[in-house]
């Protein structure tokens, strides 16, 4: 019983290790979008290139069956929809770190919990507690925050880009979801594909005269931002609750915007560190409160 005990704790250590890691690399995302100077699609499909790569040489590195469950997985209508999303989510962010601030960009995509909230209700039947309602309010507050302000510094579209990207990471995860016990990592692998084979027509425009720096970047975001660290995800989701999850994910909206910074010099907004402490606020706090798992309505 000891011995299963000690074991559990190292499984749920790994995993919490797993999801920090995952979340400090995510968070660099901002960084290096801004430092590679070419066409926004050129850079999400170039990386999802590499990082659909990374992501099936580790598998069969590390895994004695690294497709078991993969026959399955297609069969399943909610595996699509979900590598489509993510698919869109990777896209639009780069897109919209193109129009706007960093900041802007994670702060709105981090709005996604709420977004969950109401596509559960509508595709999982599930019942929301009052502090997820109450949490719903608050990020919507902080959305009216941040937009107030991107109406006065002309960076509306990427924001409206930035909000699409947090509701189809949204959609993604519901559909995470329905696939119960399935493997995340084959939804990852399979948006990435959909993002490199998108981008095939901006190849030649964004690609030629980038220079040493650049390519480095987007190998870089390629293995590691998101291959490895979408590793970690797959290997740290099954081994910590919901909650924990949440709370550790937390380290990438506020390192996001710092290391762009201390780089770039690029200053987050007023409004947009006042917005973006209200979402980060409301979705830790309606979590926080109600750690249980909705209900679904047989």
């Amino acid at each position: 019983m000891a011995a299963i005990q000690r074991f559990s704790q190292r499984s749920f250590l790994y995993g919490r290790l797993a999801m920090m890691f995952c979340a400090i690399f995510w968070s660099t995302s901002g960084l290096f979008i801004k430092l590679v100077d070419s066409d926004p699609f050129f850079i999400a499909g170039a990386r999802s290139f590499i990082a659909a790569l990374t992501m099936i040489a580790l598998r069969r590195v590390f895994m004695r069956n690294p497709f078991r469950g993969i026959v399955s997985a297609l069969r399943t209508p909610a595996f699509w929809v979900s590598g489509v999303a993510y698919s869109a989510t990777m896209t639009s962010f780069v897109v919209a770190n193109k129009l706007t601030t960093s900041a802007n960009v994670i702060l709105l995509q981090y709005s996604a919990p709420v977004w969950a909230a109401i596509l559960g209700i509508a595709l999982l039947k599930e019942r929301q507690r009052a502090e997820n309602w109450i949490g719903m309010a608050l990020v919507l507050a902080g959305l009216v925050i941040i937009f107030h302000g991107s109406l006065a510094s002309a960076s509306l579209l990427g924001d409206l880009i930035a909000l699409a990207s947090g509701i189809t990471f949204a959609l993604n995860s519901v559909c995470m979801r329905m696939q119960k016990d399935a493997d995340p990592a084959y939804s990852l692998v399979l948006s990435n594909v959909i993002t490199s084979f998108f981008a095939l027509p901006f190849l030649f425009s964004g690609g030629p005269g980038l220079s040493l720096p650049a390519l480095g970047a987007i190998t870089f975001m390629g293995t590691v931002q998101i291959g490895f660290a979408s590793i970690l995800f797959a290997y740290g989701i099954k081994r910590v609750s919901a909650f924990a999850a949440l709370i550790i994910a937390c380290v990438e909206p506020v390192l996001n915007p710092v290391w762009v910074f201390v780089v770039t010099g690029e200053k987050p907004a007023l409004n947009a560190l006042i917005g973006g402490s209200v979402i980060i606020f409301a979705v830790v706090f309606s979590n926080m409160a109600g750690q249980p798992a909705p209900k679904v309505r047989q």
